[in-house]
């Protein structure tokens, strides 16, 4: 990496119900790529590279690691997907069962409710369904509520376990949001959600930053280099600088060592088919 540039960016979607996960990797700012986590052995397989932008934040992992739900640019508006769609594709590869062509940014996404149902984000600013091929059925949840990014993002955190324990100003004219988990007994892992015009170098204008909070007597460790954690198979994993990286948590509540778990940083572009 040169001065100017920066790490690879990294948010890692975890099933719930198999030992599988995604990682999501940007860099540069054009060029994403999924790269699939096999948590049993905590090795990584690539999947496919897009020339665009996918919204992890409007993204989800079917409980069963099978289906991707993903919202993605690549600004070819005069494209059958019209520069924007809504994706359902078998992680972690890129290429549509089920495609709605977007042709904007408002909106788009959705979350799975279960492995064989999900909602998609759309409200007043419809898609347009081009392929239906997923083994997978739409479930109409026209009473809750759509947008950008944090209405996707802070239910799927929800959902996943995390509580919501208060949101203030960051100092900018903004707002950020704090989400506690336990990791122990002793300690607790807490996500700052920031959604701001004014995001500084190498971040977008949502971006995380955690902090570990030691229960038994209030310190805190800041963390604001971590861009996503969580805990995952009862240990700390976290994304920084284009690594992830893991924590066993002891019996008694204590952090281990830090160990690598991939550097992404290396990674090209690459033209890959998918297997299907």
């Amino acid at each position: 990496m040169t001065a100017t540039s920066f790490p690879a960016r990294l948010h890692v979607l975890v099933a719930r119900d198999a030992p599988v996960g995604v990682v999501i990797r940007r860099g540069p700012s054009k060029a994403t790529a999924l790269v699939g986590w096999n948590r049993q052995d905590d090795t990584f397989a690539p999947g496919q590279w897009l020339c665009g932008h996918i919204y992890e934040r409007r993204s989800d992992l079917s409980p069963d690691g099978r289906h991707l739900i993903y919202f993605a640019m690549n600004g070819r508006w005069k494209s059958e997907a019209r520069g924007s769609w809504t994706a359902i594709s078998r992680a972690p590869y890129l290429k549509a069962l089920t495609l709605y062509a977007k042709g904007d940014c408002w909106n788009g996404g959705g979350l799975f409710r279960d492995a064989q149902r999900y909602w998609l984000n759309e409200g007043f600013y419809a898609h347009e369904l081009l392929r239906d091929e997923a083994p997978l059925r739409r479930v109409d949840d026209t009473h809750r509520p759509h947008g950008e990014c944090p209405a996707i993002y802070y239910e799927r955190l929800a959902r996943d376990g995390w509580t919501a324990a208060e949101q203030r100003p960051d100092g900018r004219g903004d707002r950020v949001l704090a989400l506690d988990k336990p990791l122990s007994a002793r300690w607790l892992l807490r996500k700052y959600a920031h959604a701001t015009l004014c995001p500084g170098p190498g971040r977008g204008c949502y971006y995380d930053t955690h902090e570990l909070v030691d229960r038994q007597d209030g310190t805190t460790l800041l963390r604001d280099h971590w861009e996503w954690a969580d805990l995952v198979d009862g240990r700390l994993v976290w994304a920084s600088r284009g690594c992830l990286r893991a924590a066993d948590i002891a019996s008694g509540g204590s952090l281990g060592e830090e160990r690598l778990l991939h550097d992404f940083n290396p990674m090209a572009f690459e033209a890959v088919r998918a297997p299907y």
